[in-house]
């Protein structure tokens, strides 16, 4: 954009509107890691209650029941047993994250690895949809900022292919880009990917049959911004309730497992 800027003699209004640009992209990028703080926070909770429940509360428990003698219900049985597995086996599940993390971190450091992962995340139901709206607000964004800075279209595309941030949408980008320079129009071998919705299939085409398609891009921009920044906020809020869910029946099952034996104390007693 800048030598774009220099060469038509409009480096102060390129650089203008640059600013603007990445100040976008940031406040995205600002609202999605800021929303998922909480969650995580409230995800850590829960699993640290639950460790703590089957490593400190269920021994103590075990040792009562082991003195009464007699079989204990066999919901209780696994859950011993799981109390088991976590207190001997303490340094492995420390360090399968470890592992898995280096791991993940090592492949998508490669193109076929990297592919692989995109796949995975953009195929996901709720969060492949919203990986999804992001690419497309990125991609209508810069690649309206840079036809609007008069950066030629096959130029431009190459950029926001290698700034998409996922390499599915970066091999449709590129793929667009060589029907384009065969001489098709842009929105038909961007349907053809199947990645971006028919709406912004329509818009573009619009753009391109009006000669506005720098401002038909920048409203698909704003509009995916504000469904991302909607999306986000409905995750965020369905979250909670539904980790609060998964809670209660963990510590639920948990209870109900311990009180089984309790059940049947009386008879154990008498057997003893």
């Amino acid at each position: 954009m800048i030598r774009a800027g220099e060469t038509g003699g409009v480096l102060d209004t390129i650089l203008e509107r640059l600013s603007s640009y990445l100040e976008d992209a940031e406040e995205l990028k600002s609202k999605v890691k800021g929303a998922m703080v909480y969650p995580s926070v409230i995800c850590g909770v829960a699993m640290t209650v639950t460790i703590f429940l089957l490593v400190a509360v269920i021994p103590t428990f075990k040792t009562v029941f082991e003195s009464f003698g007699g079989n204990l219900p066999y919901p209780t049985q696994i859950l011993l047993m799981i109390s088991d597995f976590l207190q001997n086996q303490v340094m492995v599940l420390i360090m399968l994250p470890v592992i898995g993390f280096f791991g993940i971190q090592k492949m998508y450091g490669t193109d076929s690895g990297r592919t692989t992962i995109d796949r995975i995340l953009i195929s996901l139901p709720v969060i492949g949809d919203l990986l999804k709206k992001v690419a497309v607000a990125k991609f209508t964004r810069t690649l309206g900022t840079l036809i609007k800075s008069g950066v030629p279209i096959l130029q431009a595309l190459d950029t926001v292919a290698k700034t998409s941030g996922n390499k599915i949408v970066e091999s449709a980008i590129m793929k667009a880009r060589e029907s384009i320079r065969e001489g098709e129009k842009i929105a038909d071998p961007l349907k053809k990917s199947g990645i971006f919705p028919p709406m912004v299939i329509q818009m573009i085409s619009v753009g391109e049959e009006t000669g506005n398609l720098e401002i038909m891009l920048n409203k698909i921009a704003d509009f995916y911004d504000q469904e991302v920044d909607t999306t986000v906020k409905a995750m965020t809020s369905l979250i909670e309730p539904l980790i609060i869910c998964v809670m209660g029946v963990v510590v639920g099952a948990i209870v109900i497992c311990m009180f089984l034996p309790i059940f049947q104390m009386s008879s154990m007693v008498d057997k003893h």
